[in-house]
């Protein structure tokens, strides 16, 4: 599938795409960047081959900004808010990266705020780089509340204290602090990020692509009563079981040393054996 896009430049190696955000000249959320970026997802989402999503910046200070404040001051306000019946764009589209069967990873290297930190929360996972990656929602200072799934999805991710404290204060949010929070997997230096991001991508797009969606569809059900996740979690389970690539690698797994004492100690180098091996009967 060919991408064209004027502000997202994306790359396809294999079953990863990485998309690199270049909106100067600071990544604000415009209209016509929403536009591609609701196009992107739409795209990413129907695409058979693709199995991992890396996000990043040209702009090695600016992640992805809050949306245009102007254009939400255009917005009409003639009329009674009303409950809607269904989800507004904004909302569709964090949801829409969020759900999709590939696994998305934002590579943040800089500054995210508003309505980019939004659509970050609900990629499945984020890295940042030491003393420079900073979280901001700046929205009540504003006036306003983070309106595109902020305060729904940050208490999920950090829990409710702490979102609390990040919307309500205004206050910048370091690495270090966004790591030990949760809103960050991991923190790097600089010259550190770029290579891990890459190694994971291509290292998870490496096994089977129907254990990694359902492993996504998995986790994505912890939002749902115990019981409920469990049940599908053993659902997905059972329908992963009968596949031909899981029985392969099951059995590869076996004679490549799983199961004794010595291949045991080295799971992580048997994993990526695994990789290699469905990699080179692709």
């Amino acid at each position: 599938m060919a991408y064209d896009f004027d502000l997202l430049n994306v790359e396809r190696q294999g079953r990863v795409a990485t998309v690199t955000i270049d909106n100067p000249p600071v990544n604000v959320i415009t209209m016509a960047l929403f536009s591609e970026l609701d196009k992107l997802s739409s795209e990413l989402k129907a695409d058979p081959e693709l199995t991992v999503v890396v996000m990043r910046s040209a702009d090695s200070d600016f992640f992805l900004a809050h949306f245009d404040v102007a254009a939400i001051l255009d917005r009409p306000i003639g009329f009674e808010p009303q409950r809607d019946a269904q989800l507004k764009p904004f909302h569709a589209l964090c949801e829409r990266f969020r759900t999709m069967n590939k696994i998305v990873i934002a590579q943040i290297e800089g500054r995210v705020g508003g309505g980019g930190s939004e659509l970050s929360a609900s990629f499945d996972m984020r890295y940042g780089v030491r003393g420079k990656t900073k979280v901001n929602q700046m929205e009540v200072p504003l006036g306003i509340i983070p309106g595109g799934t902020g305060t729904q999805r940050l208490p999920r991710l950090i829990g409710r204290g702490r979102a609390m404290e990040l919307i309500l204060s205004g206050d910048d949010m370091d690495a270090e602090t966004a790591e030990r929070w949760g809103y960050l997997n991991r923190i790097f230096e600089a010259d550190e990020i770029g290579p891990y991001v890459d190694r994971l991508a291509k290292r998870i797009a490496s096994f089977p692509p129907s254990a990694v969606r359902h492993a996504k569809q998995s986790v994505n059900q912890s939002d749902k009563p115990w019981l409920d996740g469990l049940f599908e979690e053993a659902y997905l389970f059972e329908q992963l079981l009968r596949t031909d690539d899981a029985r392969a690698n099951m059995q590869r797994f076996l004679d490549i040393g799983g199961q004794t004492r010595e291949g045991e100690l080295r799971m992580d180098d048997l994993n990526a054996e695994l990789g290699d091996e469905a990699k080179s009967e692709n």
